[in-house]
């Protein structure tokens, strides 16, 4: 079960006009459950992405990111679950064209005006046929209403969909912005195994939305991980259908550029947590925040160097204060010239560790209080600046082996 998570309700999703969304059900993989969607954008929309940093990137990866620099303004998304096409080769370059040319050509638009994505096992060729045969069902199911049916229609390993709305006003227009993810296993930053998509009906400048979309990366879906591994098939997309009618933001830094990178950074935020909080067999979400640091660079070390380390993990499953581990990953973490004795260590409200070694108050009870609510926070203080840094993470559990050691099954 996820952890203090629960799925959303569709009237909770607002529609984004310009954007219309159908699912089928193509059997892609399994019999009887939504494995295709398409993602259909009125003329004019600004479209941004940001893809996974895996150099075994997925055949659709590599399209998305040829057609996203090709001219013209992208049109459609194509979405199917239950299949990766990744480590496919020519063969799955092949393919994934092929369904993107079939559906150009019932939409009457250019192959190029479409970014596919797929999502599932690795190594298995695409069955594009299947994928063809179900484009005319998700074009009639297509609504601005169906934002849930897509949160369900990519889902893989996920046990609940993930999908979240917010507004905002900006220059006297209100403003909305409607996201959704999927992602549950081979989580790590950079990106994760996860699919994310994210629309408001804002004016904004297609010269600011690449900067935008980084940024709504780095600051959510960057700052998560699960088990450490970056998949094949990462990608965020980032959606303005310039519907709103407010003057078009072509600066991040105005303040009407500020007021929607922080609607639309609050909804990544709660996608990104939502991905940790459903992490496979994850029973605890854990936020780890590494303070006094010099950069950005080296608390990111620290605090993934915590989130990664299977030890550290499975200690918290276990409820068990075993805390040395944390502090050997901080010693581990990659900073030559840590000085061990300026080093804090907070789990929420209870002082475990200070001066490099156990805080002589500290009581393992208190330790263990903390290690058996579902929602920790692990603060790290390094003594050696002001800059710090959030990651998210969850525990492993047994679960975790079962659900990937039965995962092609």
């Amino acid at each position: 079960m996820p952890v203090n998570l629960a799925a959303p309700d569709s009237a909770s999703l607002l529609p984004i006009e310009g954007v219309r969304i159908g699912v089928t059900e193509a059997g892609i993989r399994k019999a009887d459950r939504k494995d295709l969607t398409v993602v259909l954008l009125d003329e004019g929309c600004s479209v941004s992405g940001v893809f996974t940093s895996n150099r075994f990137c997925a055949a659709p990866v590599q399209i998305c990111r040829e057609n996203l620099d090709a001219a013209g303004r992208v049109r459609a998304l194509l979405i199917n679950t239950g299949n990766a096409n990744a480590g496919t080769g020519q063969d799955g370059l092949r393919r994934a064209r092929n369904t993107c040319v079939a559906l150009a050509s019932l939409l009457d638009i250019q192959e190029a005006q479409i970014l596919p994505f797929s999502t599932g096992v690795i190594m298995e060729p695409l069955p594009d046929e299947r994928i063809i045969a179900g484009l005319p069902a998700a074009i009639a199911d297509a609504s601005p209403n169906h934002w849930l049916r897509a949160a369900e229609g990519i889902m893989t390993t996920d046990t609940v969909a993930k999908g979240f709305s917010t507004t905002t006003d900006i220059g006297g227009k209100q403003i909305s912005v409607t996201g959704i993810s999927k992602g549950a296993g081979m989580i790590r930053p950079n990106m994760a195994t996860m699919l994310g998509f994210i629309a408001t009906d804002a004016c904004v400048d297609q010269s600011v939305l690449k900067q935008l979309s980084l940024r709504l990366a780095q600051g959510s879906f960057n700052r998560i991980t699960v088990d450490g591994d970056t998949s094949t098939n990462d990608s965020l997309v980032v959606i303005a259908s310039n519907k709103a009618g407010n003057v078009s933001i072509t600066d991040l830094e105005s303040p009407e550029g500020q007021s929607l990178q922080a609607a639309m950074l609050k909804v990544a935020i709660q996608l990104a947590q939502a991905i940790v909080r459903d992490g496979e067999g994850a029973t605890k979400f854990i936020t780890v925040t590494v303070e006094q640091g010099k950069t950005e660079d080296e608390c990111c070390k620290v605090a993934y160097a915590i989130a990664h380390s299977p030890l550290v993990k499975t200690a918290f499953y276990a409820s068990d204060p075993n805390l040395g581990r944390i502090l050997a990953a901080v010693g581990y973490a990659g900073i030559d010239d840590l000085d061990q004795a300026g080093i804090d260590l907070f789990l929420d409200d209870v002082h475990v560790a200070t001066g490099g070694g156990r805080n002589p108050q500290y009581q393992e009870e208190d330790g263990q209080r903390v290690m058996k609510q579902t929602e920790i926070t692990v603060r790290v203080l390094l003594g050696r600046g002001a800059v710090s840094q959030t990651v998210w993470t969850c525990d492993f559990s047994h679960e975790y082996v079962t659900i990937n050691a039965d995962y092609r099954s």
